[in-house]
């Protein structure tokens, strides 16, 4: 018999290697002013996932539930709702990063975290959706606010960022070259890229030239270089902290812009998405789907860095 007092999650007591993720059972959340009560269905993992796993990052806090892409039924709505109802299929990201907890049957967050989930794409394919998505929309439209013509550059472009950010550029008119290793190229090109440059075997300075804009998933020493490619007037868009202490000197001289993004809750944002996945302009390559209860396994595939596009949880 259900106990609706209970619920699955997998949870963590410690940082370490995957196998610190255990299933337990917790309350069920009920969902506070403003926000809902989502029934889980589907939940992306992601490289953030596995890092706050490892090493805490923004999170300190233990036991932790980890996840922030939910796909799923509303279940329940607090005080205030007016968006949703119970019975609605949602998908968003949970504000990132101290609104974790979305690996686990049941999760609350704010209700204009989350959009309608299109009518044409499954859980599966939503919960891989929002935080990448998000990610690649608020670098291309809001930072960058790319047009059509313009010439990006896409780092990592078979990655779960980076495939999504491909996708959106095109569909935002802009000329895109992608970075990937050579196995991965036909996939990109698949993805809408104008260009593939391997960067294994080739300096992608030597490839590309006069970008309007780069958009940085690596950081580190392809962040600097990437100042070398734009144009001026034209911005970075990095996702991870520079290390270089002279960037600042490079890019002004270049007459560049650099920005760092932190991904954050956007119902403006996740409604843009909707619209590009139901339109079939954006779509998330799932690499993998695991079971809620092998929620390690899920990390330990991400952690090998070979993987193509996203990998999700469901919950039955």
């Amino acid at each position: 018999m259900t106990n609706h007092a209970t619920m699955r999650a997998i949870s963590q007591d410690t940082h370490g290697t995957p196998e610190v993720l255990k299933e337990v059972v917790l309350p069920r959340p009920a969902p506070g002013p403003s926000e809902i009560l989502v029934a889980v269905r589907a939940a992306g993992v992601n490289p953030t996932d596995w890092k706050h796993r490892a090493a805490g990052i923004f999170l300190d806090r233990m036991p932790l539930v980890l996840g922030w892409d939910v796909s799923g039924v509303v279940e329940a709505v607090g005080f205030g709702v007016t968006l949703f109802k119970p019975g609605d299929e949602v998908f968003g990201m949970l504000p990132y990063p101290h609104g974790v907890g979305s690996h686990a049957e049941y999760v609350t967050g704010p209700a204009r975290a989350f959009a309608r989930k299109p009518a044409g794409i499954d859980h599966v394919q939503a919960g891989a959706l929002p935080l990448a998505a998000l990610t690649a929309y608020q670098a291309i439209v809001d930072a960058a606010a790319v047009r059509a013509g313009q010439r990006v550059l896409v780092h990592a472009a078979a990655g779960g960022v980076g495939h999504l950010a491909v996708q959106i550029a095109k569909a935002r008119g802009a000329y895109v070259v992608g970075t990937a290793s050579a196995p991965k190229h036909d996939f990109v090109r698949s993805l809408g890229a104008d260009e593939v440059v391997d960067y294994r075997t080739t300096d992608f300075r030597d490839a590309v030239r006069d970008v309007d804009m780069v958009l940085d998933t690596l950081s580190g020493d392809t962040r600097v270089r990437s100042l070398d490619v734009l144009r001026p007037g034209g911005i970075l868009v990095s996702l991870l902290p520079g290390t270089d202490p002279d960037e600042a000197a490079k890019a002004a001289a270049r007459g560049v812009r650099v920005e760092t993004l932190l991904v954050e809750a956007d119902h403006t944002g996740m409604n843009a998405v909707a619209d590009l996945a139901a339109a079939g302009t954006l779509r998330a390559h799932v690499e993998a789907v695991f079971p809620l209860a092998d929620a390690a396994k899920a990390h330990a595939l991400g952690e090998t860095g070979r993987t193509t596009g996203k990998i999700v949880l469901t919950v039955s």
